[in-house]
């Protein structure tokens, strides 16, 4: 084996080592973009005592924004539909007390930092926000599906805390 096939061979495996370490290196800034953009929504219960504001609010605790690309309600147990204006007149229409509500459609957007109330009372008295928790923390139940600016991820809500 001449110098010339050694050299030869020696540059193979160097451009061969060089094309490994730039696919590596493209992959794993690939990974870091998309999760710098990654949103994380998360849902809260909340009964305030000094505001007495009682309801469920969404928050995107996540670095990008997220799109809403499905959401599934589930009432006793029961598939009433997506979280959209129909199927929230269709469930608060048998409440005894109308709450505030926030839709959220296919295609919506919530940015990053933003919270919103998806189902709320303001100012109520003590018996109706004790009905509206026991609703909000037993019997309704709200799941949404996302993703973020890349999508594809089929990221859904985190369960919800207290």
């Amino acid at each position: 084996m001449g110098s010339d096939t050694i050299v030869a061979i020696t540059a193979t495996a160097i451009a061969l080592a060089a094309l490994w370490v730039s696919y590596v290196q493209t992959r794993a800034t690939r990974s870091h973009n998309r999760q710098s953009v990654r949103p994380l929504l998360v849902m809260r219960r909340v009964k305030g005592h000094e505001e007495r504001k009682v309801g469920v609010l969404l928050i995107n605790a996540g670095l990008g924004p997220a799109i809403v690309t499905n959401s599934v309600v589930l009432l006793d147990g029961e598939h009433v539909g997506q979280w959209n204006y129909h199927t929230q007149e269709r469930v608060l229409a048998s409440l005894p007390v109308r709450p505030s509500a926030y839709s959220l459609r296919p295609g919506a957007v919530v940015l990053a930092g933003q919270s919103a109330f998806l189902l709320h009372l303001d100012e109520c008295g003590e018996d109706e926000r004790d009905w509206f928790w026991e609703l909000i923390t037993r019997r309704l139940v709200i799941e949404i599906r996302y993703e973020s600016l890349y999508g594809g991820e089929n990221f859904k809500t985190a369960p919800p805390l207290f």
